[in-house]
């Protein structure tokens, strides 16, 4: 063992591995640090529990003389034979370390991954618990293909780089963290600006935006007679049929209001180029529309379907931190906003699904038909309405 390179690699973690840009080129200079000292490390792979709705886990996984391999997997991960049968389920559920040598029968027998590295030439196998200072475990496993597998030497040795290594990661994943729980509950844009410093009350920006406003039509009487949870799966289910869209063409949703979806899709990050942005938005209405319209909720032995309206308007809004006391939230007002509020009321007024205002239908020109205009409460003069030319007033 080289320890004067092992020890170069613990100080250069508790340092904050400043030299890695990202944490897969810093789990590389680990492995690559731990060859270097004297550990014949074949394959080794990092496994993260994440706080997100969606991905259970992070992996991290290097081999030697290749890039490291980072992935995700859901949740269902759990519920898998394969994830039963690791070593690392044992590490998450009891923190202990599990050590299987490839030549062992009954190793193999009992964990399936034991056998398929054996196949791959690995002589020893070594599951290592990772545990926050908040109690929460990580596991990581390390093979090697050296002839009779791990010296003990070279396993203490190991060992010795796991706390700087373990803080290195709870650090990142900590920030990891907050950034997905700032996207799943604000947004991105909104979320990057929070992570930035933008949290004091009162600390707002000016935004040219596309502003998207939305509801579900009949939402009250369905809550009315339907139990709370089916509504909730309803509202899901009903969501997604717009984020989807919504994101996928470079929206932002700010807020849900009961059935209400607010969005927005700024404008000055495309240099002022309006008709791209509106063009955009549009995309995104018709691909929500066509999803609502084709979804399906069964309920008893009545099929239930939806339909919704849904605003468009452009222009200028403030985006940033309003509340009251500590308790803020990062969301956007204006004259615009409350513009788009009102078509929505005219949308449901006039059976539409999708409407515009004048100057989002004189921006994203065609395909519009004039529905004539209306008195708009709160402001001193009528508004030219839109409605998409390919649709007909619901009966």
């Amino acid at each position: 063992m080289n320890a004067s390179e092992l020890q170069k690699l613990k100080d250069w973690l508790v340092d904050g591995a400043r030299s890695a840009a990202n944490p897969a080129l810093a789990m590389a200079e680990v492995c690559e640090g731990l060859v270097k000292a004297g550990i014949p490390l074949w394959r080794v792979g990092v496994f993260i529990r994440t706080l997100h709705p969606d991905i259970f886990g992070r992996n991290f996984i290097w081999k030697a003389g290749a890039e490291v391999e980072v992935g995700t997997v859901d949740f269902g991960i759990q519920d898998t034979p394969g994830f039963h049968t690791s070593p690392l389920s044992i590490v998450f559920t009891q923190g202990r370390e599990v050590r299987a040598h490839t030549n062992d029968p009954e190793a193999a027998a009992r964990f399936p991954i034991v056998e398929d590295m054996r196949a791959e030439g690995a002589t020893d196998y070594v599951a290592l618990p990772l545990p926050f200072t908040d109690g929460a475990i990580n596991a990581s496993s390390w093979t090697t293909r050296q002839p009779g597998g791990f010296t003990d030497e070279q396993l203490n040795a190991l060992r010795s780089v796991l706390p700087p290594l373990t803080r290195y990661i709870e650090i990142i994943s900590l920030r990891r963290t907050a950034m997905s729980l700032l996207d799943t509950y604000v947004g991105n844009r909104a979320g990057e600006r929070i992570m930035a410093g933008q949290i004091r009350r009162g600390h707002t920006e000016s935004m040219n935006a596309a502003i998207w406003l939305s509801d579900l039509r009949g939402f009250t009487a369905l809550s009315d007679r339907l139990p709370s949870e089916t509504v909730v799966d309803i509202l899901n289910q009903y969501f997604d049929c717009q984020v989807a869209a919504i994101r996928s063409h470079d929206g932002e949703v700010l807020k849900y209001m009961g059935d209400g979806l607010l969005a927005v899709f700024p404008i000055d990050e495309y240099v002022g180029d309006e008709q791209q942005v509106c063009s955009k938005v549009l995309e995104a209405a018709r691909e929500s529309r066509a999803s609502v319209m084709a979804m399906r909720y069964a309920i008893g032995d009545t099929i239930e379907r939806f339909r919704f309206g849904l605003a468009l308007h452009v222009g200028p809004i403030l985006y940033g931190n309003i509340g009251g006391g500590n308790r803020l939230d990062f969301t956007c007002i204006g004259p615009a906003v409350n513009l788009a509020a009102r078509l929505e009321k005219i949308a449901s007024r006039l059976q539409r699904t999708v409407v515009a205002s004048e100057g989002f239908a004189g921006i994203c020109r065609g395909g519009w038909s004039d529905l004539g205009e209306f008195p708009i409460a709160g402001f001193s003069k009528a508004e030219r309405v839109f409605g998409l030319a390919d649709e007909t007033p619901a009966a």
